[in-house]
């Protein structure tokens, strides 16, 4: 085996294979080593994103959401059903086999490209030594001129609600249920309890969602949380904010779970219950205490905008470093730092990082949200466009949410935009596009969209800026 290479990448989730096959393609002779293994024990590459994440949640989302429409809106625009059921083992092996294509797509991709993949741990020595453990236990020491770190992250466990067999399970524990829970429980409101709770609850699970936080979604605009959380409270999801879980016993085949709210003492009985309250670096068994690389107050690596740590020539990306822990985002780490060993000069801009909530409708956002540049002081104008009087979205059946787009008072520059309704994740892609190219509202509204599509309404809201959105009565005109 060889043991020294230009770029070891520990870590082969989206941060770390990305990494790992920019940096090949420079033509640097690169290791990516990984731990993970998939149901055949073979390696999966991919990280907690391909193989307990991203896409299986997605999968079981598209499958969930298929359902709903299927049994609750289809006779609304004359297509005539039998009964319909739900096959949830088919239902898995249909999200197995997309995670299984995936995880088999990285490893083709390394192969192509020339990345030897490692399967085992690594742990970072002094020096930009590696020690490399493979899954039989043998140990080899690898040296090389670069090292990144991608080991990515885990879900956050809670004393009150220790995992408990199939009972009291996380987000991956989720994604693995073979039959719907009658009666299910989620602590924690956020992007992975809605979405689990979404799919269950579409599935018919009676699904409560215990948050303990006052606020719905702190981190998007206000007004998009306040609709959205009243659209997912219409589909059936219990949603209980200001909650304070105390407790969650096992008994007799069930998860009694107790908590304290404003009323004070509650109680709660269900089939199954779910953590989901966020996830945390995982560093364990990383590094070497000489290893030079130093952790901050949180427990994240700490790097610099680069994503250098205090090593030299060490670097490490996604999950395991500041900012949000989204995939996109460890996804452009990981080709930065590969083009930088290369001698490049490309930079992330962390003003452009969107943020989605894979529910129906979905709820997509980038830029600053309403109340933070009425926090700071600054001026600024809005702009919204209701999917209700949008022709492609009343033609689907599909109407729920709007298009808020805010612009600086003085400059136009777009700030934020924020989106509720279907198709969000693939909107919010325009707004990104727009802000990185620093675009004002009026450059996107002298913007053609073809129609009808759900894309005109961001191009209504952009116009909605100036008061000049032409499909609703504007406050201003000009």
């Amino acid at each position: 085996m060889r043991t020294s290479y230009d770029v070891i990448v520990i870590g082969a989730g989206p941060a770390g294979y990305h990494a790992a096959i920019r940096a090949a393609q420079l033509g640097l002779n690169t290791a990516c080593i990984d731990k993970s293994l998939g149901k055949d024990g073979k390696p999966a590459y991919g990280g907690t994103c391909l193989n307990w994440g991203c896409i299986p949640s997605k999968a079981l989302l598209d499958s969930s959401h298929k359902f709903v429409d299927a049994n609750q809106h289809f006779a609304e625009i004359g297509i005539k059903v039998g009964k319909v059921s739900a096959d949830i083992p088919k239902m898995m092996a249909h999200k197995d086999k997309v995670v299984a294509q995936l995880t088999g797509g990285v490893a083709a991709l390394f192969k192509g490209n020339g990345v030897n993949g490692l399967p085992g741990t690594g742990k970072l020595l002094a020096g930009r030594q590696v020690e490399y453990t493979n899954h039989e236990g043998a140990v080899a020491t690898l040296s090389a001129e670069h090292v990144i770190l991608a080991p990515g992250s885990v879900p956050v466990d809670i004393p009150p609600a220790p995992l408990t067999d199939d009972l009291i399970v996380d987000s991956t524990g989720a994604l693995e249920f073979q039959s719907v829970p009658k009666r299910l429980g989620i602590i924690g409101a956020g992007v992975i309890g809605l979405e689990l709770g979404s799919v269950w609850n579409r599935l018919g699970s009676e699904v409560v969602v215990l948050e303990a936080l006052d606020s719905f979604l702190p981190m998007a605009d206000d007004r998009i949380a306040r609709d959205g959380l009243k659209l997912l409270r219409g589909q059936g999801l219990d949603i209980r904010l200001g909650t304070r879980v105390m407790g969650a016993e096992v008994a007799a085949g069930a998860v009694n779970v107790s908590y304290q709210d404003k009323d004070g003492d509650q109680s709660l009985t269900v089939d199954k219950l779910i953590v989901a309250v966020g996830r945390r670096p995982y560093t364990e068994g990383l590094l070497d205490p000489d290893s030079g690389v130093n952790l901050d107050e949180r427990g994240f690596l700490y790097v610099n905008d680069l994503c250098a740590t205090d090593a030299p020539n060490v670097y490490a990306v996604g999950d395991v470093v500041r900012g949000p822990m989204l995939a996109h985002k460890g996804m452009e780490e990981g080709i930065m730092v590969a083009e930088r060993i290369a001698g490049q000069k490309p930079l992330v801009n962390y003003d452009c990082v969107p943020s989605v909530v894979y529910t129906h409708p979905e709820i997509a956002w980038v830029g600053k949200t309403e109340q933070e540049l009425k926090a700071s002081g600054d001026a600024y104008n809005v702009g919204s466009f209701p999917f209700a009087a949008n022709g492609r979205a009343l033609a689907a059946n599909d109407t729920d949410g709007f298009v808020k787009i805010i612009a600086d008072a003085e400059t136009d520059r777009i700030l934020g935009v924020h989106i509720l309704g279907a198709g969000a994740s693939e909107l919010i892609a325009q707004a990104v596009i727009a802000m990185e190219f620093d675009a004002c509202a009026e450059d996107l509204g002298l913007t053609m969209f073809a129609h009808p599509t759900l894309s005109e309404a961001v191009h209504e809201a952009a116009l909605g800026v100036a008061g000049h959105a032409v499909h609703m009565i504007n406050r201003k005109k000009k």
